[in-house]
């Protein structure tokens, strides 16, 4: 079927709206109409290559729709149920086997691909091949071919355009905070980088009952709504010292945990430096692959720190999102004001405005 999609053609290029192909429906997929999909900075990343997902290819992997067609071998799932749509897993392995899908082994291949496991991909135009399946469900399309896996069903009554960029960065703030870091109640929490990430793990932070929940970033006005939203305490580095200011807002005890969403090596190296004695350090911002960092480990060894990686907040979609999704209920969760909506035709204009920090998360609705 004839479908309309914002294409990927070359590295560091806007996308391209273009009319293109849909195939057949596979056995293990269900087809989706998109109502909405978030812009996520590894949309960017990926449409620059730092992530060698092949191109030309339908990005997009915040993604909520309707069902309108069912593969045989889908199971739990029909036309006309509403869905919100996470990263894809093979389902099969030790790790997915033992709950920890966020850790599946065939992660690259099941989410950076561009093929389905037989090879095929569900976007062409003209006898040209493009990469589809982008986390099982390439989101940037007016309709898409999405495997079972990616697939989370939502009561009708929700909104499905503020719902959908719960599939991956706001998830994994806030599944860093409460699956992985599990903060004590009073314990002094730090996010650098107030992206949908960052925001996610703010939430969760204050949902946690952290005592001290301080926002770091270079953007006052993302810092203004941070504190709106609850922060206790907010860091600009373009200002201030980040290693001074948070060993003064403790006392000099220095943060219990730390969730870096920026990736860049001299932030790392200085909040491990912030870190209080058993302190944990975790990052979730995406780097370029070889990136290195180095932390100081004469005097810090007393400490007994911990650094550590979190991919998609540890979560298992399926469980987590819907508690997301009953605390957006309660109040608890108030990602619609992290929100502004776009058109198709406008994603570009997502992409910069996510860029230059005007817009913490655009959402496209078709």
């Amino acid at each position: 079927m004839k479908i309309t999609a914002a294409v990927a053609r070359k590295a560091g290029k806007d996308l391209v709206i273009e009319d293109i192909d849909l195939d057949a429906l596979r056995p293990n997929e269900v087809r989706v109409r998109m109502v909405a999909s978030g812009v996520c900075h590894t949309d960017a990343i990926v449409r620059d290559q730092v992530y060698p997902t092949p191109l030309p290819a339908v990005l997009g992997h915040e993604g909520a729709g309707v069902i309108e067609a069912v593969g045989e071998e889908v199971v739990n799932y029909a036309v006309g149920d509403h869905v919100v749509m996470n990263a894809a897993f093979c389902g099969y392995c030790n790790k997915c086997r033992s709950g920890l899908v966020a850790y599946c082994e065939n992660l690259w291949a099941a989410d950076f691909a561009g093929r389905r496991s037989d090879g095929t991909t569900a976007f062409s135009k003209k006898g040209e091949v493009i990469s589809s399946h982008f986390f099982g469900q390439s989101s940037f399309a007016s309709y898409s071919n999405v495997v079972q896996e990616s697939l989370i069903k939502i009561d009708k009554d929700i909104p499905l355009e503020i719902v959908a960029p719960l599939g991956c960065g706001i998830q994994t703030g806030a599944g860093s905070i409460l699956n992985e870091l599990k903060p004590e109640l009073g314990s002094t929490l730090v996010i650098i980088g107030t992206g949908a990430v960052g925001f996610g793990a703010i939430m969760a932070g204050i949902i946690a009952g952290c005592e001290n929940v301080i926002a770091v970033d270079i953007h006052d006005s993302r810092l203004s709504l941070a504190k709106e939203i609850g922060a206790t305490a907010t860091i600009n580095t373009t200002k201030l010292d980040l290693n001074r200011e948070i060993m003064r807002l403790t006392n000099g005890a220095g943060a219990n945990y730390i969730l870096d969403t920026t990736g860049r090596p001299e932030v790392l190296r200085e909040a491990a430096d912030s870190l209080g004695l058993r302190g944990t350090l975790a990052l979730v911002g995406v780097a370029k692959p070889g990136t290195e960092v180095s932390f100081e480990i004469g005097l810090s060894l007393v400490k007994g720190w911990t650094f550590k990686t979190i991919i998609q907040g540890s979560s298992v979609p399926q469980v987590f999102i819907p508690k997301l999704i009953q605390l957006w209920k309660e109040g608890r969760f108030p990602i619609d004001k992290l929100m502004k909506n776009y058109d198709l035709k406008d994603i570009n204009q997502g992409f910069h405005d996510s860029h230059t920090g005007v817009t913490i998360k655009p959402v496209v609705v078709f």
